[in-house]
This record gives structure tokens, C-alpha cells and sequence, in this order.
């Protein structure tokens, strides 16, 4: 008899075939609340399978509550680095250039009419600051460097094998950096880690990037810099109240949102959801879990 296995949230096609093929699945597209669920099933149920946990961060989970009920918890680190990295780099470069209003200035006949449009910005030559230089952040900065920028970053502690300028006051970070691009965890102990102040040092030629956590961002601090010309851009995957990002921030014509999905590629999220279903496997045969939260 297959194992019962709670789905939540929306899988590539092969994780629900492969999920299907393995359990006894029950799905539901977004979280039901504890007395949504009919009893007979909550008394099944073995495991959770859950975009909440669908990659690297595991601040949507209380990971505590799960330890003292000796329910193991896993994420998917690593699968995700690279397209994450690539986002990020997209937004700088589509903020630079003007990419989004360069597509409407041609399809609503702003060019025709009105001539070319206004100047971009470079980033070749430019400092890019990566604030938080784990694995999304690192290869963040690796790219940076290949596009001829000068990077440095920020983080609980200098790291001997980063080829990069360590800056340990964020701060600082932002008021030598041209680009500032934020990839740390999120969590209460970041929270709100890009202050005020953090985003007055960027300044109004900066830009602010962030593929981490809306968390981590002072959003009402940015909305306002933002809206004063005390910051110059910014390019946004996440928000603090996703996916209901604040008005004052969806005014601006000098934002570009994104709806938090920086690992959303075909590739990446087959590959995701395989892991997970492996990790679930192994916890019911008995096996050692292949990613486990400590």
C-alpha cells in the first residue's frame, strides 16, 4: 500500500507523475487551513510535500516545531543557484538598459513619434555589492566579474576562498556600490537588513536587486527613497507582502517587479521536485534523508 503524501502548491508535470507514481497522493493548489482537511485524511497523511520548502530558504517553515515533534524537514539547495543568479543579472540589466520601457516605447509608437529614447546606464566598470555571499551570492558575484564589474559584498564573515573585497558594514556595502544586489537568507535575523540607511548609502544614481526575501528589504523605506529620487532604481523578485507587492512601489516608473520566481525554468523545477520526492522516498525506506535541514 502506497503512503499518503499531502501535495501543496503548483509541480511541473513529471513531480506529479513521479509523486503519483511513488504515494498516495492528496493535492490541494495552495495551503488549506488544519480544519479543511477531513480527518480520514489528516490521519493518513505521512508526509508534505510543499513549495513552501521548494528550495534553499526554510523561513516559511518553523523548522523548531517540526524538531520537537521529530518530523524531519529538507529543502533543495544547489539545483537552484544558477537560474536564481541568472535573474538577478537579468533585472540589473533590464533596469540599466530600460529593457521593459524600451519594449513599450516601440510597441505603443513612442519611437515613431517621439525619437529614440533616453540614455541607459552601464554596468561594465561599475561596483556591484552582493549582499550575502552564499551560494545564490556567490555566483551572482562570479557574474558580475565576468561582466567586467568590481565586486564586492557583505556577510556575517570574511570568506577565505571568495576572490572579492570583504566590506563588513552593509552600509558601507551600499555607499560603494553602483549595483547592490541582495541574496542572503532570509529570516528575523535579516529582517528588514536593508534599512533606511542602507538605502539612503545606495543613493539616487544606485539600484537596489533583490532576489532574497521581500523580508530582508525596508519596503515602505524603499518606496519612499524610491519615490524622492533618494534612490535611483530598483529591480524586485520578492516582496514583503507577496504577492500583493505595495501600491506606493507598483507606481513607480522606476521599478521593475517580478512575481518571485527565480528558479521557475522548466529544467529547474523538474529537477527540484525530483529531489524532494527522493528525499521522501528515502525517509520511508528508511534511508538517510539527501538534503536535511539541521
Amino acid at each position: 500500500m502506497k503512503i499518503d503524501v499531502l501535495s501543496i502548491g503548483s509541480f511541473p508535470d513529471a513531480t506529479n507523475a513521479e509523486l503519483a507514481n511513488r504515494f498516495a497522493v492528496t493535492r490541494y493548489a495552495r495551503r488549506p487551513a488544519p480544519h479543511a482537511l477531513p480527518d480520514d485524511v489528516k490521519n493518513r497523511l505521512r508526509g508534505i510535500a510543499t513549495e513552501a520548502n521548494h528550495g534553499v530558504g526554510t523561513d516559511l517553515i518553523d523548522v523548531a516545531a517540526a524538531r520537537e515533534r521529530n518530523i524531519p524537514v529538507t529543502n533543495t539547495p544547489g539545483i537552484l543557484t544558477d537560474e536564481v543568479a541568472d535573474l538577478a543579472i537579468g533585472l540589473m540589466l533590464a533596469s540599466a538598459r530600460q529593457i521593459l520601457f524600451a519594449d513599450r516605447y516601440v510597441r505603443d509608437g513612442s519611437w515613431a513619434k517621439k525619437g529614440p529614447i533616453r540614455l541607459g546606464r552601464s554596468v561594465g566598470g561599475k561596483t556591484m555589492g552582493v549582499l550575502g555571499l552564499g551560494g545564490i551570492g556567490r555566483a551572482v558575484a562570479d557574474r558580475g566579474a565576468a561582466l567586467r564589474m568590481h565586486v564586492i559584498y557583505c556577510g556575517p564573515r570574511h570568506k577565505e576562498d571568495a576572490p572579492y573585497e570583504y566590506v563588513a558594514d552593509p552600509v558601507e556595502l551600499a555607499q560603494r556600490s553602483d549595483y547592490l544586489m541582495v541574496a542572503c537568507k532570509g529570516g528575523p535575523e535579516t529582517r528588514h537588513l536593508v534599512s533606511a540607511a542602507v538605502i539612503d548609502a545606495l543613493g539616487p544614481q544606485g539600484t537596489l536587486i533583490n532576489v532574497a526575501r521581500g523580508s530582508v528589504v525596508d519596503e515602505r523605506a524603499l518606496a519612499q527613497a524610491l519615490a524622492e529620487g533618494r534612490l535611483g532604481h530598483a529591480a524586485l523578485d520578492v516582496f514583503e507582502t507577496a504577492p500583493n507587492p505595495s501600491p506606493e512601489l507598483l507606481k513607480l516608473s522606476n521599478v521593475i517587479v517580478q512575481p518571485h520566481h527565480g528558479s521557475a525554468t522548466i529544467e529547474t523545477r523538474t529537477a527540484i521536485g525530483q529531489l524532494m520526492v527522493d528525499n521522501l522516498s528515502a525517509h520511508f525506506a528508511g534511508r538517510p534523508l539527501l538534503t536535511p535541514v539541521r
